[in-house]
C-alpha cells in the first residue's frame, strides 16, 4: 500500500460576502477534490489543541501523527533543523522575518517577499553587528532564522508578524518586557533597523519601488524537541515534499526523507506540477510521501480571494489531478487532502477551527458526501477528532 497526503496550507476558510456567502473551497474548480470525497471518507480533524497557538507548525505536527501538547517546543527549533542548524542544550531558536516598519507601525511581514539571494546580504550584516548575543542564518526569502544561548528559566512570549500587521510594532515586542533575556532579543529587533535601513540591499529596492527590508522580527522560540521517529511510531518509511523550512525540519526530527523539488519556493509560484512528480517518484522507494502547499495560505494572509481560489484550483489540477493519474501504477494506494488549519481572508490570519478532510483508498469504503468543502465534512461519516489521531485513522482507513 502506498499512501499521499496532500496539505493546502490555509485553504479553509469562512463563507464571504464577495462570494454571495460561499467559501473559496466552495468556489472553486475542484473536481478531483469532490472525485476523492465522493469515492472515499470525509470528516473534520481539530488539528489545534485548544491550550495552543493556531500555527502551521502545530497543525501540520498534528497532521503528521503527533500531539503537539506534547511534542511541541517552539517553530524556531523546525526551522534550524531544516536549515542544519543543530541545537544544543541551552539554545533557543527563533524565527527570523524580515519585515517592513513604517512609522512605527509593523507595515509587512515578509518585506515584499524579499528574494533568498538579498536576505543572504542582509544577514551578514546583522551577524556583523550582532554576534556577541547569537548568529543569524539564512533560510528562505523572508523566513529566517537566530539562535542564542539560553541559561535562565520561564517562558517568552513573542507574536508572529502576519498577526499584526499595521499594529504598532512597541505594543508587540516580546514579552515580559521586564525580562532580561526579553530586553536583549527587542533591542536586537530595534537596533536591526540601524544595520538594515541605508544597507545597499533596501537603497536598490527603494530604488525598484520595492518595500524595503528595514527591521527583523523575532518569534516563534523554542528549544530542541524530542520525538520518536515516525518509521518507529508507525512502521513506514516517510518523506516530505515542501517549500516551506518549518515543514522539513518537521521532517529532520521525525526521520522522513525531505524531497528537494525544484522550483517548489513556498508562494503562488511554487512549482505545482514538479511536485506531483517528485512524490510519485519518492513512492517507489518509500510507503507514505506528506505533499505540502503553502500558497493558499500566503493568498489568504494578503486577503486575496481570486489569488486564494487560484491557488486551491492549481492544487487540484496539478497536484491531485497528476496523482490520481499516477497512482494506478500501484495496485493499491490512498490518498487524503487537508488543510493545515483554515486562514479566513476576512482575518489574514489562522483560526484554530476544524478542517474538512476527505480520503480514498482502494481497499476502503465512501460515504454519502458528494463535495469536498467545510460544510459537505461536516456530514460526513468519520465525524470530528483530534488532529494527531488522524494517521492512525488513515491508515486504519486504508486497511480495511
Amino acid at each position: 500500500m502506498k499512501y499521499v497526503v496532500v496539505i493546502g496550507d490555509g485553504m479553509a476558510d469562512y463563507p464571504l460576502k464577495e462570494l454571495n456567502g460561499k467559501t473559496p473551497l466552495e468556489s472553486a474548480q475542484i473536481p478531483n477534490m469532490d472525485h476523492l470525497a465522493s469515492k472515499g471518507v470525509n470528516g473534520r480533524l481539530k488539528t489545534i489543541p485548544s491550550s495552543m497557538e493556531p500555527g502551521s507548525d502545530v497543525a501540520n505536527m498534528s497532521i503528521m501523527g503527533y500531539n503537539p501538547e506534547k511534542f511541541y517546543t517552539g517553530r524556531g527549533p523546525l526551522e534550524a533543523a531544516s536549515i542544519g542548524a543543530i541545537l544544543e542544550d541551552g539554545e533557543v531558536a527563533f524565527r527570523c522575518n524580515f519585515i517592513n516598519e513604517e512609522e512605527g507601525l509593523l507595515a509587512d511581514f515578509n518585506a515584499d517577499h524579499i528574494s533568498t539571494e538579498e536576505a543572504s546580504e542582509l544577514i551578514a550584516a546583522l551577524n556583523q553587528k550582532f554576534y556577541r548575543y547569537g548568529k543569524f542564518y539564512l533560510g528562505t526569502s523572508y523566513r529566517n532564522l537566530f539562535v542564542c544561548k539560553d541559561g535562565k528559566k520561564g517562558s517568552l512570549k513573542s507574536t508572529p508578524p502576519h498577526d499584526v500587521v499595521g499594529e504598532p510594532i512597541s505594543d508587540n515586542l516580546v514579552k515580559p518586557e521586564e525580562d532580561e533575556r526579553a530586553r536583549i532579543v527587542n533591542n536586537i529587533m530595534c537596533q536591526s533597523q540601524d544595520v538594515l535601513k541605508n544597507h545597499p540591499i533596501n537603497m536598490h529596492r527603494e530604488e525598484k519601488d520595492k518595500k524595503t527590508a528595514n527591521m527583523v522580527w523575532l518569534w516563534g522560540q523554542g528549544v530542541k524537541p524530542e520525538m520518536e521517529s515516525f518509521y518507529s511510531k508507525y512502521g513506514l518509511k516517510g518523506a516530505t515534499i515542501t517549500g516551506v523550512d518549518l515543514i522539513k525540519g518537521l521532517g529532520v526530527y521525525l526521520k522522513l526523507t525531505n524531497i528537494m523539488v525544484p522550483g517548489a519556493t513556498g508562494y503562488y509560484d511554487t512549482d505545482y506540477c514538479g511536485k506531483a512528480k517528485y512524490a510519485l517518484k519518492a513512492l517507489q522507494d518509500h510507503d507514505l510521501v506528506f505533499m505540502h502547499i503553502e500558497a493558499p495560505d500566503e493568498a489568504a494572509h494578503a486577503g486575496d480571494i481570486k489569488e486564494k481560489i487560484q491557488a486551491i484550483e492549481r492544487i487540484d489540477r496539478r497536484i491531485l489531478g497528476k496523482l490520481l493519474d499516477g497512482l494506478p501504477e500501484y495496485d493499491e494506494y490512498a490518498i487524503a487532502i487537508l488543510p493545515d488549519h483554515p486562514t479566513p481572508i476576512a482575518l489574514k490570519t489562522h483560526t484554530k477551527d476544524p478542517v474538512p478532510y476527505a480520503m480514498f483508498s482502494t481497499k476502503g469504503e465512501s460515504d454519502s458526501v458528494a463535495r469536498y468543502d467545510e460544510k459537505s465534512s461536516e456530514k460526513g461519516s468519520q465525524g470530528l477528532m483530534d488532529g494527531f489521531r488522524f494517521i492512525e485513522n488513515f491508515l486504519r482507513y486504508s486497511s480495511i
